[in-house]
């Protein structure tokens, strides 16, 4: 597939003022089509849209740097606050195989409030030279949460049983030298009532995981533990899990699930293939890179994660944007080595995961940003909402395991259960 023809670079005015404290900043967002991004009590939200980059189609999907750079190269930015996620940004949320069908999207909103720390702002964005006012930036008005709604789940193309048969058929790819780890992933279907306020959703998954990336982009929300990339004054971090163990139902069979985790060889053998995966990925982009010698087990509320820490620090002026498309897929959401893996893949899930373990995040003017994978999360299908609608939201939810010799079919079962849990939770 081509690229498409690019339009002229729009030149963007950019306003930010801090304001008081807001408390919720959630309230802000679109009911029906909320973005949103959140962590550990800093948050930001955002409505309309001023610009966009949408790519379908091999090599283009992740690829939103030069575009990105142009487009804050021509803006016009006051930005009197200057924290992480003031004056321009964009949201985005990208098709985990560039060969999906899905959208990958690049968003710039034409509001946005946000909140780091205990400092509170506005953006205001619009196109320089339209004939308006200079845009206010005054608190715009919240809106209240509408009713409390339940979603409709079942099976969907790949039942309980097709995804244990799908991993005995990646266990057969394993033995033959095909790959050496692949990540299969089985679904849910289902839908919500027409007019539900979808962030009442976001709100429980960002209150339930206050950890975790909790996010809302073009109609792909969930709440993440996984850190892809962030990129802040040239330096350069992320979080690689691979590996996981079921909480316990007390302290003393947390314990044991704990260092069950840690000692088992086959976790340790998935966890070393995406920590390898993320190094040789950011090493051509920095000067210094260094990994934890260990992989810790995170503690999470339903589940522990082997995982390990990466920093470094950039070469060569890459953007956060640059990060994404050198890193994704890593091994901790396709498999090793990562082509041979996006081949079993497709050849094993009898659906396209859209944009479920791709790449949700913002980036700034800078080129600093913040990207999560997207798991544990459900993408809803925002074409069929309409003023007055009356037709329900269709969803679809992923959930998968990273198979390697000496995987077990019903565990690999098991474990897709227990990460189906808090987008299943959180919609119900």
């Amino acid at each position: 597939m081509t690229d498409p023809i690019e339009l002229p670079t729009p030149r963007l005015r950019v306003v930010t003022r801090e304001v008081a404290a807001v408390d919720d900043v959630l309230a802000y967002a679109e009911l029906s089509n909320p973005t949103y991004w959140s962590r550990r009590g800093d948050a930001m939200a955002a409505y309309g849209e001023t610009t966009a980059f949408t790519r379908i189609g091999p090599a283009t999907g992740f690829d939103f740097g030069r575009q990105w750079r142009a487009l804050a190269a021509a803006a016009d930015v006051d930005d009197a606050v200057g924290l992480p996620g003031t004056g321009l940004v964009a949201f985005g949320a990208f098709a985990f195989d560039p060969l999906s069908p899905t959208p990958s999207r690049l968003s710039v909103p034409a509001v946005v409030v946000g909140r780091r720390g205990d400092r509170s702002w506005v953006t205001r964005i619009s196109h320089a030279g339209a004939i308006e006012s200079e845009p206010g930036v005054a608190l715009p008005e919240s809106t209240g949460y509408g009713p409390y709604w339940a979603a409709t789940l079942g099976p969907g193309a790949l039942d309980p049983s097709g995804y244990q048969a799908a991993v005995r058929r990646g266990l057969d790819a394993i033995a033959d030298g095909e790959v050496s780890k692949v990540v299969l992933a089985r679904d849910l279907a289902g839908s919500v009532p027409p007019g539900s306020d979808l962030r009442r959703l976001v709100r429980a998954l960002a209150s339930g995981y206050p950890d975790c990336w909790a996010y809302a982009v073009d109609g792909l929300m969930g709440a993440s533990p996984e850190t892809l990339v962030t990129v802040s004054g040239g330096t350069v971090t992320a979080r690689v899990l691979a590996g996981t163990a079921p909480r316990g139902a007390d302290a003393d069979a947390d314990t044991a699930a704990s260092l069950a985790l840690a000692t088992s060889t086959k976790d340790q053998d998935e966890h070393l293939y995406a920590v390898q995966s993320v190094l040789a990925s950011l090493r051509p982009h920095t000067s210094v890179l260094a990994a934890s010698e260990q992989p810790f087990a995170l503690k999470l509320p339903n589940v522990f994660h082997l995982a390990t820490d990466v920093e470094g620090e950039l070469s060569g002026g890459a953007s956060a944007l640059d990060l994404v498309a050198a890193l994704h897929p890593t091994a901790a959401v396709a498999g090793t080595p990562t082509d041979a893996a996006l081949e079993v893949i497709r050849r094993l899930e009898p659906f396209d995961r859209g944009r479920y373990a791709g790449p949700v995040g913002w980036v700034d003017a800078h080129g600093d940003g913040e990207w999560a994978i997207a798991l544990r999360c459900a993408q809803f299908d925002l074409s069929t909402v309409s003023p007055g609608g009356t037709g329900d939201i269709p969803l679809r939810a992923h959930a998968g395991a990273g198979i390697v010799a000496g995987s077990d079919p019903e565990a690999e079962l098991l474990e897709t259960r227990v990460k189906f849990r808090p987008i299943v939770d959180a919609l119900a």
